[in-house]
């Protein structure tokens, strides 16, 4: 997908078709103007991405910005994402945005829980 600026940050890659799956949503919620991605602790296999609707950015907050969506990652997600692409699948099992991350050594079957 290249090295344009707006659509990595910081080794994070935003696809096509993520980018306009979320501009699609956010154009659906009043006051919301991107997508956060965060690293918890917790899941089945240690941590696991959370997706939320957001309206402003924090202090903290890493942008990538492609085809009019906005996806923002705290420094301390980041850490963990690293070399990752949030991509949006839309095939027979379902619709979902999925997080291709290297860092992950295992991961669990819903695919929203991984550890390193």
């Amino acid at each position: 997908m290249g090295t344009d600026a707006k659509t990595t940050m910081k080794g994070v890659e935003l696809t096509e078709a993520a980018a306009k799956r979320i501009a699609a949503i956010v154009a659906g919620e009043p006051g919301k103007t991107a997508l956060r991605v965060s690293v918890e602790g917790g899941g089945c296999s240690g941590f696991s991405y959370k997706f939320d609707l957001v309206g402003d950015r924090n202090e903290d907050d890493n942008a990538i910005e492609r085809d009019g969506a906005t996806v923002l990652v705290d420094d301390i997600s980041l850490v963990y994402m690293g070399g990752s692409v949030i991509d949006f699948v839309d095939d027979l099992i379902g619709q979902s945005f999925q997080i291709r991350n290297p860092n992950a050594v295992a991961s669990c079957g819903c695919g929203t829980s991984f550890s390193v």
